[in-house]
């Protein structure tokens, strides 16, 4: 006799078969729209590509599906009460905007006319971030078709904003001003990835992000450096000591207060670390590098993971034309970029960069410091009960031993745990290769299935912990 889990399983993979391609002739289809929001020109695309998703969710069942208009690029929402009052609720974060792509970048083909070659789904958008969305909608049918179901175990929700690839500008305004319709139990970000095709893991975090701009004046033109040079304060030298102070010796941020509230990396989430197949010369290859480096006493995994880091961006000031000019600018300047970990916040950050600048600059130049939108870091606890639900919804679909990562990058997840007082748990399949924000982004199709099956999988397992939950 079958156990009922194989059972199951089975139900699930047959439906998705069945069903197959409709959902991917579907999914080129919204493909096709270059809802790119950072190019004014494609406003119009991202609306049609936020039409295009609420239509289709209804058509998958959901009783609700809305644009939501924001300032800049709309949202889409949409809603499936369970039949069972006492369910949990759940909501899924995606987003339905891109990159900018054009043939000229290198791609193979045209990024808005997805192609299919060697089972791989070629195109923009295609694992960044519409195919990860759109799996939830087979996902969701097919856990109906194997549960007898005409309602989702749990209550589905689902937010997809427009905005992400433009830094998210609107979206937490967003989520607090429709913080009523959007209460959750849980928040299931699907805009992320695997360690490899061989190796299915759960991301449990991703890093903050604050950002700025130092420019340091000087005289209030270019001056003769014969004539006054020695004499006067000399912005690009400034900027140059600048940037030298911001680490130390062992590569350690510098800028006091810094790493206050970091939260630590415990032994046995470095020993879970440490068991990923990790190639350390592969990697950088990949980064087109030739030496890892980074903060002493830390893996490299742990260093791009879990630890917080300061980088140069861009630094300038002065003549850079060919020949001499002997001068000393006016000004210089610098562009830095702050990634963030749990238990750092972007507003102290910003304090104590502001504090230690103006401690570095020299008396006679000026310093202005001009910080960006931030975004906070994400973290969820391994022993966080509805994570396991996620672990084991992806080992039923994948058959395999299920690992943990966190990413190095940051998106606005934590903006969702913070407003809704929800926790965050990371569902995607994406894997390196797929070049997200490069030419010939692509989807593995059978990873992307296998998306789907773990999201048919997961709502009856959150509802069956949530059921028994102390």
């Amino acid at each position: 006799m079958s156990h009922p889990v194989d059972n199951a399983v089975s139900a699930v993979r047959t439906y998705i078969e069945q069903h197959r391609a409709g959902f991917l002739d579907d999914l080129v289809d919204w493909l096709r729209i270059p809802s790119v929001s950072a190019q004014p020109e494609h406003a119009n695309d991202v609306r049609r590509s936020a039409d295009w998703l609420a239509t289709k969710l209804k058509e998958t069942g959901f009783p609700t599906a809305e644009v939501w208009p924001t300032p800049g690029a709309p949202a889409v929402f949409a809603e499936w009460p369970s039949d069972d009052p006492e369910a949990p609720t759940v909501l899924v974060y995606g987003h339905h905007d891109v990159q900018p792509a054009a043939r000229e970048d290198g791609w193979h083909s045209e990024p808005f006319e997805p192609v299919v070659r060697e089972n791989r789904l070629y195109g923009r958008g295609a694992a960044d971030d519409k195919g990860q969305v759109f799996f939830h909608t087979l996902g969701v049918r097919a856990h109906l078709a194997a549960t007898g179901r005409t309602a989702p175990a749990v209550h589905l929700k689902l937010l997809i904003e427009g905005e992400e690839e433009s830094g998210s500008p609107h979206f937490r305004a967003l989520v607090e001003e429709r913080a009523e319709r959007l209460t959750a139990d849980a928040v299931i970000v699907s805009d992320t990835g695997m360690w490899s095709e061989d190796t299915p893991t759960v991301c449990t975090g991703m890093r903050g992000l604050a950002e700025c701009e130092i420019q340091l004046h000087g005289p209030d033109q270019d001056i003769h450096s014969g004539s006054f040079g020695g004499a006067v304060p000399n912005p690009a030298t400034a900027v140059a000591r600048l940037v030298a102070a911001l680490h130390d010796e062992h590569a350690r941020v510098a800028i006091p207060g810094f790493y206050d509230g970091v939260t630590e990396l415990t032994d046995h989430e470095r020993e879970l670390f440490a068991e990923l197949p990790f190639d350390e010369r592969q990697w950088l290859r990949t980064a087109k590098s030739y030496a890892a480096h980074g903060e002493a006493g830390h893996t490299t995994l742990e260093r791009i993971w879990a630890r917080p880091t300061a980088e140069v961006n861009g630094i300038g000031g002065g003549y850079q034309g060919p020949g001499s000019k002997t001068i000393i600018p006016s000004s210089a300047m610098v562009k830095l970029s702050f990634r963030l970990v749990a238990g750092q916040d972007p507003d102290d950050v910003e304090k104590a960069v502001r504090a230690w600048a103006a401690e570095q600059v020299p008396v006679g130049i000026r310093c202005e410091i001009t910080f960006g939108a931030a975004t906070r870091p994400c973290l969820t606890p391994l022993d966080n009960p509805a994570l396991q639900s996620v672990v084991r919804a992806m080992g039923r679909a994948f058959g395999k031993p299920v690992r943990f990562t966190r990413e190095g990058g940051s998106g606005p997840a934590a903006d969702l745990q913070e407003v809704l007082g929800a926790p965050v748990l990371f569902l995607g399949i994406s894997v390196p290769s797929d070049g997200w924000h490069a030419p010939d982004e692509k989807v593995e199709l059978d990873l992307l299935l296998k998306g789907v099956e773990t999201s048919a999988h997961l709502w009856g397992d959150l509802a069956e912990y949530w059921r028994h939950a102390p």
